[in-house]
């Protein structure tokens, strides 16, 4: 512990919150939002940038991969960096690159000028992101620390829920360029007043001295590759690819090699030891299980409503903000809880509830709209923040100041490992199970079943004189199109019973969590 830093001499009780602090810490909240809603923003607007930039439908997808994968190397590096150069000034230069580099893609003039500058996007703004979560911890006393998780966790879960409606809106209402445009403002405010307010810690710059360069290169190798197969291997076929291999083979060797590195140095850029606190391990893998549940719904539902019900963008944010009107309604009492209830049993309430809203949204037919969404939807809302705040405390709330900023990079990278490996899992399985419903249905599609036969003559009987050509053709590829519709559908259901299912059997973990109590539960008994 460094006595260069005041905030760590002094007992966590015994912190003030000056009126400075807080407007630091909620602008760097305003800054942690944006780095995760550009991860989703750009999602319904695809298609405008693909034509504004001539790209090709192969090389659009890496305007979403790019800010990933930098993202996701920048999170566990964030907690060293951190310590080198001090909260304040990491941030801050965070928050004008990320800026600078928004105004940049707006004026992106080519598919790689976009991905170079969305992997800068990506790459600083990912240093945001767990900062927020270690400053919490660092500047509040544990009497407070249940309503800052809550924000906290309303900001982290809400911005992917609104990434694509907040896109699609701006794309209809002006243009694409808005998309990283309307960080211009917001991230000039939030870096003036984290420049002027935040005194968390003090820079260590003798940490630079033998810093630990091989570290950072093997887990940039190491997360750059699997982030690399996880999008590109469900529309590569996966291994079947001879570059899925290739990058499989690296992330192995990065991985094996930078976990060797990082238990034998004496300075370790990610110090993985972490994950020998039971109760932090056992935190991450929640959070690896938030992960997917989180980006998986964000990521299903709006598919299902765009490909199967036709809605547009707006159509679909208005659907989806129901999840997020139910999570912030259910904020105050999960804070309210954590001080009262045992953090394991508030958490089982949570994962029961999320698993509940996925299973009730797996019964979905072709006609669901935003009524037979609402409840699993609300459910869902619901849950998220019974879920967020024990995790939050559960993994980094009993850990000393000297070991937050280091577990808080990986406490977020699996929460964002978790998404990226849920995507990838869920796209590899909507193709997969709808091409067996599809000869399952197919297979009952024969001139022995008479209701197929029936409907057939009446789509031909309908369309005969409507168009040209041949109506018993035209009946088949409707037929057809309709069959698909169907086992598309299917797929969709099968999947959200999936996730549903990861939800529940996380409480298996639940007899690994050490009875913990709310920094702010136990901060009262004390007194």
């Amino acid at each position: 512990m460094s006595p260069a830093d005041p905030r760590m001499t002094i007992r966590p009780e015994d912190r003030v919150v000056t009126p400075r602090d807080w407007i630091g810490f909620f602008a760097m909240v305003v800054g942690m939002f944006m780095a995760i809603l550009d991860i989703q923003i750009v999602a319904s607007s695809i298609a405008q940038i693909q034509a504004g930039i001539s790209a090709s439908a192969d090389e659009i997808s890496w305007v979403q991969t790019a800010y990933l994968i930098a993202e996701v190397v920048m999170i566990p590096l964030s907690g060293w960096m951190a310590r080198v150069f001090s909260t304040r000034w990491l941030f801050l230069a965070s928050c004008l690159t990320f800026t600078a580099a928004s105004i940049a893609c707006a004026f992106a003039w080519s598919i790689e000028s976009m991905i170079v500058f969305r992997a800068i996007q990506g790459f600083l703004g990912g240093a945001m992101i767990p900062t927020v979560f270690a400053t919490s911890f660092l500047m509040f006393p544990p009497r407070m620390s249940a309503g800052i998780s809550v924000l906290i966790g309303l900001v982290a879960t809400m911005a992917p829920t609104l990434g694509p409606t907040l896109g699609g809106w701006l794309t209809e209402a002006f243009s694409w360029h808005w998309l990283f445009l309307i960080n211009v403002v917001p991230g000039l405010i939030v870096a003036t007043l984290v420049g002027s307010f935040v005194h968390v810690d003090r820079p260590r710059l003798e940490m630079l001295k033998g810093f630990d360069l091989a570290g950072i290169v093997l887990v940039a190798a190491f997360l750059g590759s699997l982030q690399y197969i996880l999008e590109e291997g469900p529309g590569d076929d996966w291994f079947d690819e001879p570059k899925i291999v290739v990058m499989t083979l690296l992330c192995s060797l990065a991985g094996m090699a930078f976990l060797w590195r990082e238990l034998t140095t004496p300075h370790p850029v990610v110090d993985v030891k972490a994950f020998h606190d039971r109760n932090f391990a056992v935190g991450c893998l929640y959070s690896f299980i938030i992960g997917i549940g989180l980006y998986g719904s964000v990521y299903v539902i709006p598919l299902y409503l765009g490909r199967i019900r036709g809605y547009s963008s707006l159509e679909i944010g208005i659907t989806m903000m129901v999840t997020g009107m139910f999570q912030f309604m259910s904020a105050p009492l999960a804070g309210a809880l954590a001080k009262k209830l045992d953090l394991r049993l508030m958490l089982s309430m949570g994962l029961i509830l999320f698993g509940t809203g996925l299973w009730l949204n797996h019964y979905l037919t072709s006609q669901w709209g935003y009524w037979e969404m609402f409840l699993p939807q609300a459910v869902r809302g619901l849950a998220l923040m019974f879920c967020f705040v024990p995790i939050n405390a559960v993994a980094l709330g009993h850990l000393a100041p000297s070991e937050v900023q280091n577990a808080s990079g990986l406490y977020n990278l699996m929460r964002n490992l978790g998404g990226a490996i849920g995507l990838a899992a869920i796209t590899t399985f909507l193709r997969t199970r709808t091409d067996l419903h599809m000869t399952r249905l197919s297979e009952s599609l024969t001139p022995d079943n008479l209701e197929a036969v029936t409907r057939l003559s009446d789509i031909s009987t309908r369309m005969a004189g409507l168009i040209p050509g041949d109506p018993d053709q035209a009946a088949l590829r409707t037929l057809f199109n309709i069959t698909k519709q169907q086992a598309s559908t299917m797929a969709f259901g099968d999947i959200l019973l999936s996730m549903s299912l990861v939800f529940l059997l996380g409480l298996l973990l639940m007899p690994l969590v050490h009875r913990v109590k709310h920094p702010a539960a136990a901060s009262a008994d004390a007194h």
